[in-house]
């Protein structure tokens, strides 16, 4: 009787261990079929076309945090299924729809999305083409264009890549391509999106040249929009506000913002990533560093502490130039570098570090003192700062100019014994400056590499015509949805 009692229990004990051990093989396989599937639904870009001179990478502080700057590319290619979604007239060439420089600051609290308008006049640097040569600098081209070089129906990301780098001096450490067909399988992935339609659209909004008004398409107020009505959504251009390119990326500003909040709102966990990760991989172009389910989902998830409030979307300061966009100087360059300083668009410090409230800058009154600007640096544009700098305090400067040498590491205000008192106000504007009496009628301000460093490390605040306009993803889903 005992020694069949003590078979039974370890029968029944390799039964359990039995049933735990195929549970195990079960999730396990299912986990690797997953993987396997979304791994095999990647596509990602060759990193050779990557320029050769990029901005530095950011460095990690003491606990490995730093910034992690991704671009993220709209195609309007019209290759495959896309077609079916976008009309296949155009052709199957790649171009770039839309483009967002998402910037997700080093604290992994705050994130900013700046989007690009497609028709910027910028300069394209040289870039990778299918026969294995470099295309040649391409200065005062329109932005979109990057993404057409090499004339392929996948588009050229990593030239566009080049591009914002060159433009923004921020290194980009990922980069993702999504076209029609991923963008409407994901909203689809997820339910579909609350979204504010401003007014009805009709066939003829989507359409121009249809030459009528047609059916209705959207209807006005709240929707929700999945598949072809959401891409309609994000593509309209026609029939709501001012009818522009420009118009139209604050509304895809406000889709991606009801994205996210859908995202956060079912819970940033595998049940919600998975069946958004499949749809999008389906259609999504990646640099290598992202082309991995492990690695995407990674990202996805470093981004679950952010809260909606703390991520802003905002338009880089443009201007219209006939046909085309010009960017806003200098706006557009203070507001790239309120960014390489891990400042937030509303001037909060989200590096993850403490620093030291910021000296008070001296009040100096300039009236009526002309100085002459000489760069004495290799850093381009650095005279002009200066001069910006000391026009803002009432000096007069009639010439910005280059030194005779321009290996100055510290700045010279050089001036006339008449002039002694005016060039000691001059120098409190720029602390250690060298002050050097000559034989001269006036002051001659010579800027040294000393400037170039305070200039780099104290970025202006951005003026109101760039943070007023800026959406959080927590905005009011009817607002801030065109101009005019």
């Amino acid at each position: 009787m005992g020694v069949r009692g003590v078979k039974r229990k370890r029968s029944r004990k390799r039964w359990i261990i039995a049933i735990a051990v195929s549970l195990v093989v079960l999730v396990v396989g299912a986990a690797g079929a997953v993987y396997l599937k979304l791994n095999a639904n990647i596509s990602t870009f060759d990193s050779a076309g990557l320029s050769k001179n990029r901005p530095a990478q950011a460095r990690a502080d003491a606990n490995g945090d730093k910034p992690v700057n991704v671009l993220l590319i709209g195609s309007d290619t019209r290759s495959g299924e896309n077609g079916k979604l976008g009309g296949s007239a155009a052709g199957p060439i790649g171009r770039s729809d839309t483009t967002i420089l998402l910037h997700v600051y080093p604290d992994h609290k705050h994130a900013v999305g700046i989007s690009i308008p497609r028709d910027s006049m910028v300069d394209i640097p040289p870039c990778l083409l299918p026969s294995g040569r470099w295309s040649p600098d391409q200065p005062k081209a329109m932005f979109n264009s990057a993404f057409s070089v090499g004339d392929t129906e996948k588009g050229n990301p990593a030239c566009t890549q080049n591009t914002i780098e060159k433009l923004t001096g921020l290194r980009v450490d990922h980069t993702m391509v999504v076209d029609f067909a991923g963008f409407a399988a994901m909203t689809s992935a997820v339910n579909g999106v609350d979204v504010c339609v401003p007014n009805t659209l009709y066939q003829g909004d989507m359409n121009p040249n249809l030459g009528h008004q047609g059916k209705v398409v959207l209807k006005a107020g709240m929707q929700n929009l999945s598949g072809q009505k959401a891409l309609d959504y994000v593509r309209v251009r026609h029939g709501i506000g001012d009818n522009s390119d420009v118009g139209r990326m604050m509304r895809q500003q406000a889709f991606l913002s009801a994205l996210i909040s859908k995202i956060k709102g079912q819970g940033m966990n595998p049940t919600t990533l998975l069946p958004l990760a499949d749809a999008a991989t389906k259609s999504l172009t990646v640099d290598p560093g992202l082309g991995s389910p492990a690695k995407l989902m990674s990202f996805g998830m470093s981004l679950k502490n952010i809260d909606l409030k703390n991520i802003q979307f905002v338009t880089a300061p443009w201007k219209y130039a006939g046909a085309r966009i010009d960017l806003v100087h200098p706006d557009v360059d203070d507001l790239f570098a309120e960014l390489r300083a891990d400042r937030t668009l509303d001037g909060v410090n989200a590096s993850g570090k403490v620093q030291p409230k910021p000296t008070p800058a001296p009040t100096v009154d300039g009236t009526g003192v002309s100085v002459d600007v000489y760069n004495g640096t290799l850093t381009d544009g650095l005279g002009g700062k200066a001069a910006d700098r000391i026009k803002a305090d009432h000096f007069t400067v009639p010439q910005v100019t280059t030194a005779r040498s321009q290996d100055h590491a510290t700045t010279r205000i050089e001036y006339g014994a008449s002039h002694a008192a005016d060039a000691r106000s001059l120098a409190q504007l720029f602390p250690g400056a060298q002050l050097v009496p000559l034989n001269i009628t006036g002051i001659n301000l010579v800027v040294g590499q000393d400037f170039a460093k305070s200039a780099a490390g104290t970025p202006k605040a951005l003026p109101k015509t760039v943070t007023q306009q800026a959406r959080s993803a927590a905005t009011n889903p009817c607002s801030k949805l065109s101009y005019g």
